[in-house]
């Protein structure tokens, strides 16, 4: 990890809905190459925060840099051209039900890269569905897929346009214990073949322990504590502890 090269630098996020202050003052800094966990309950703000980093929502306050640029202050082109370089794999997977597996995956393709050749679109295919282990879905509908790999497919999709960050919100919810283990491997394996930086959200525990270098926990609308897996474990803090009993 190169810890002197940020690629997201969050400072003073606020944002709320009415009355309902999700983020207050939350601070984050992801680096190039790491994989960053945000840990927090359900509804602690963590699907906000990174939906306000892709500029989905436009938050009340605060700086979002990501490549050094103020997401907040971009013009539609602008966002446009930062969201090519950042992946999201969707909680929902977001596939489009009337496309093939091919289709899905062309899709980014067609949409940033509008003068790529069909073989070059072809061996990209090709070769994101090999790194999620799924070459022979390609001709296949997401209503012929498993949770599991619907979810493997989202990923190649994420993976197409060669993302330098990706943001994985909530990878594993709703899978089996057993697939789970699987998406949180496969995690760990895009992170080494593409060197990619990667923001996670989540509340799962085991992710949080086998993929995250590095921790964050989202509580009360801030940016409570961070370390590794065994410092949170170990805190004293009961807010901390309360997420391991």
């Amino acid at each position: 990890m190169d810890t002197s090269e940020p690629v997201i630098i969050i400072k003073d996020l606020c944002k709320a809905f009415g009355s309902n202050v999700v983020l207050d003052h939350f601070d984050l800094t992801l680096y190039r190459g790491e994989n960053l966990v945000v840990l927090g309950k359900s509804g602690s703000g963590k699907s906000v925060l990174i939906k306000c980093i892709i500029g989905l929502l436009r938050p009340d306050g605060g700086r979002i840099e990501v490549f050094g640029q103020n997401v907040p202050e971009l013009r539609y082109e602008e966002l446009d051209q930062i969201r090519a370089k950042v992946g999201f794999l969707f909680q929902s997977n977001a596939l489009y039900d009337s496309m093939t597996v091919r289709e899905n995956l062309e899709f980014p393709l067609r949409r940033h890269w509008m003068h790529t050749e069909q073989k070059q679109v072809d061996e990209l295919v090709h070769m994101v569905l090999e790194s999620v282990g799924l070459p022979h879905t390609v001709d296949m509908m997401p209503a012929e897929l498993s949770g599991g790999m619907r979810k493997r497919i989202a990923l190649a999709r994420t993976l197409i346009l060669k993302p330098a960050i990706i943001l994985y919100d909530e990878p594993t919810t709703g899978l089996d214990p057993i697939t789970g283990m699987e998406i949180i491997e496969l995690i760990r394996e895009v992170q080494q073949q593409y060197q990619t930086s990667s923001l996670v959200i989540t509340h799962d525990l085991k992710l949080v322990r086998l993929a995250g270098e590095r921790i964050i926990m989202l509580i009360d609308g801030k940016c409570y504590a961070q370390g590794t897996y065994d410092e949170m474990k170990t805190s004293t803090d009961p807010k901390v502890r309360a997420f391991f009993e």
